[in-house]
């Protein structure tokens, strides 16, 4: 699985997938550097009269919803509709799901059409799912990943797509398989958007590979490694940001591969 998952890593520095992303206006930057380090290409825009344009040219879509109004919303649905109709790979971040009737309104009709995989924290899985009763603060988690399999099955089951539980151990589930990665460091979360940059860097590898549970897996344990690394040489979440972006950047095989922590079922 370590070969593999590193094949993916390589397959997108190769390819350079150009990624569209519709995300929130904290973690535009992040993001944008998160995926360029990886061997992406970024770009945003979520005008409503240049997004079918995108998409066709893009290799995959991101949505994320953490700084939600109606325009935006307005643009997502057109973006979403598109890649669906396309079959472009895409991914939803459903930030703050629970928070508001507005946000979970817009989430169900995204929901509609079919997300490739869906990521989010424990409490947004559980909140999407409608599953439980569940508090959500902010962007933060209130609950662990594995609080949230059963209702990330549900969506799994509903949907036909692949979720992804991030946190401490992030999971990851399909219809067939169930993947546990157990890299990163808690100040990771001291940092703003490092979950944004996860959602954005998966957009880029499943926008690249057939294997799409694969691709996930493989963006998460980047992400998680390079964090762990970066570390490090880190005195604080200031300096973690910029050290994590440059081990996207220069990470090799042998990091990759002696760091990684996965559990595959």
């Amino acid at each position: 699985m370590e070969k593999n998952l590193w094949e993916q890593v390589q397959l997108v520095r190769q390819k350079s997938p150009l990624v569209h992303n519709i995300t929130n206006y904290v973690v535009m930057n992040n993001t944008a550097n998160a995926l360029l380090a990886a061997g992406a290409s970024p770009i945003m825009a979520h005008a409503r009269s240049e997004i079918k344009e995108i998409i066709n040219i893009a290799h995959s879509l991101v949505i994320n919803i953490g700084t939600l109004d109606e325009s935006r919303a307005e643009s997502m649905m057109m973006a979403a509709e598109t890649a669906d109709a396309i079959h472009k790979p895409w991914v939803l971040d459903p930030v703050g799901a629970g928070a508001t009737s507005f946000r979970d309104q817009t989430l169900h009709q995204l929901l509609q059409f079919h997300p490739t995989v869906i990521r989010g924290n424990a409490s947004e899985i559980i909140a999407l799912a409608k599953t439980n009763t569940t508090v959500t603060k902010g962007v933060d988690s209130t609950a662990d990943s594995s609080d949230a399999v059963e209702a990330a099955q549900t969506l799994v089951d509903q949907y036909n797509t692949i979720v992804c539980i991030s946190g401490a151990t992030d999971i990851i589930l399909s219809k067939n398989q169930s993947i546990q990665i157990k890299n990163g460091h808690p100040l990771m979360t001291k940092v703003t958007g490092l979950g944004c940059s996860a959602t954005a860097l998966i957009g880029a590898f499943i926008g690249v590979t057939e294997d799409k549970v694969a691709g996930t897996a493989a963006a998460m344990a980047l992400l998680g490694i390079a964090g762990e690394l970066a570390i490090l040489e880190s005195k604080g979440p200031g300096s973690l940001q910029v050290n994590l972006i440059d081990k996207l950047y220069n990470i090799t095989e042998e990091e990759f591969t002696g760091h990684l922590k996965i559990e595959k079922s």
